[in-house]
């Protein structure tokens, strides 16, 4: 006998539109004067086919504090900086992936190239970002750090790569993690 769920006025999606907010929607729930204590931490990214190196990085943002916002690149912005075909996965989709996760608690999707206006309008307690990124380049750094947050690099989880995964899907090839 299998378990049957039932949604009155509600569907699988609406449950996730919680997690996905807007940039007003999330000032109004994790805005300085709404933190009663939690530590915010905000990272971002194309975040196009999700693969361990990012849930990884994911996980370990959101054991930096208390709840993880996530800025999400827009289509047009993963256009700009990643080029044309992408992104492969739509950002209304991307979103609700990233919503999904237990370590995700917002996802803020934003259209410029970078998260600057997201973070500066929610002054984050710890801005994270991948150790790939030099700690002068990382967008944000000095908004949070005069608002008295910290900025963590974390590392970057060798062989994982978005770009390496398309570019063997369309070499047609099958690489171990290590390859990439």
């Amino acid at each position: 006998m299998g378990i049957i769920l039932v949604f009155v006025g509600a569907s699988m999606e609406t449950l996730l539109k919680p997690a996905i907010l807007t940039l007003k929607e999330a000032i109004l729930r994790f805005g300085r004067e709404k933190r009663n204590g939690r530590r915010i931490v905000f990272t971002n990214g194309c975040f196009d086919l999700l693969h361990p190196g990012h849930i990884r990085s994911l996980e370990l943002a959101r054991q930096l504090g208390d709840a993880l916002v996530v800025g999400l690149n827009s289509d047009a912005s993963v256009r700009q900086l990643k080029g044309q075909g992408r992104p492969v996965i739509a950002e209304s989709e991307r979103a609700e992936i990233l919503a999904a996760l237990e370590s995700v608690d917002a996802v803020v999707i934003f259209d410029g190239p970078t998260p600057r206006e997201v973070i500066t309008a929610l002054l984050p307690d710890v801005l994270v970002k991948g150790g790939d990124w030099p700690g002068d380049q990382i967008v944000g750094r000095e908004e949070v750090e005069a608002a008295g947050g910290r900025v963590v690099s974390v590392p970057v989880v060798p062989g994982y790569s978005t770009t390496a995964i398309l570019r063997r899907i369309r070499e047609g090839t099958r690489a171990s993690r290590a390859e990439s």
